[in-house]
């Protein structure tokens, strides 16, 4: 697909503390996007070099947009405020520690032509091809025969067992004006979720059996690669019924 029948892309991507990891992201996103796409990096107060990395990368390469804040918001609003500040038709997600295949903007860029929601599965950087879920499962993943099954999937979500992973989507622009954004106020985590919910909600959904992202395990990673305790879970099953019906008082 050429750069000029996919439209612009977008790639929304929130730092913190991530001066280890960045450039390598940075040096594999790169080259998939053409002149007229865009990289928006929005960094949540990192307390290391993160920052004058970034800068130091922007300053050779004009499709790099650095937004630094001051006050530290956490990672739902800090990747809120870069899908804001995008330009692009597709925005694509990004995380700072991970490395993209070089098919990920391809292969998400062709999935969005006719699904406003669309994911990827992940590998894992220099471990084995396949990541293990939450609960074990050794080959957890998305199957395309499951991009129609919306409800199947909504419940899914709900049960924990539909790996989506935020830094493996993409959405149309559009999608932000029809009920994805604003983030309601009492979503602390999750976005990945709430995107994915969106999606199927809409019956908008497109399941991409690709592995385009690798994931790099370190003691820092925001997602948890093993089951949560008791309370914590019950706590994540409410706020996924607070954004499905946050949703559907939205029109979905």
């Amino acid at each position: 697909m050429s750069s000029t029948s996919r439209g612009r892309v977008s790639v929304c991507m929130a730092t913190y503390n991530g001066e280890r990891f960045v450039a390598e992201q940075i040096a594999s996103i790169l080259p998939q996007l053409s002149a007229q796409d865009e990289l928006v990096v929005v960094d949540d107060a990192s307390t290391d070099s993160t920052v004058a990395v970034v800068e130091d990368l922007a300053a050779q390469d004009p499709r790099i947009r650095l937004t630094a804040r001051a006050d530290n918001r956490g990672y739902v609003r800090t990747f809120e405020e870069a899908l804001s500040l995008a330009s692009g038709d597709l925005l694509l997600l990004s995380d700072q520690d991970d490395v993209w295949t070089p098919d990920h903007v391809e292969v998400l860029a062709s999935a969005l032509e006719d699904a406003e929601v669309a994911a990827t599965n992940l590998g894992t950087l220099g471990g084995p091809e396949a990541i293990r879920g939450p609960y074990g499962q050794a080959d957890w993943h998305l199957r395309a025969s499951g991009s129609r099954r919306a409800w199947r999937n909504v419940l899914g979500v709900l049960a924990g067992n539909r790996p989506y992973y935020g830094c493996a989507m993409g959405v149309r622009a559009e999608a932000l004006g029809r009920g994805l954004a604003p983030f309601p106020t009492f979503l602390g985590e999750s976005h990945d979720l709430w995107i994915a919910l969106y999606g199927n909600l809409r019956r908008s959904m497109r399941h991409c059996p690709e592995r385009t992202v690798l994931r790099r395990f370190h003691e820092s990673n925001q997602t948890p690669n093993r089951p949560r305790g008791v309370r914590a879970a019950l706590g994540s099953r409410l706020l996924l019924v607070r954004c499905i019906t946050e949703l559907r008082r939205r029109g979905l």
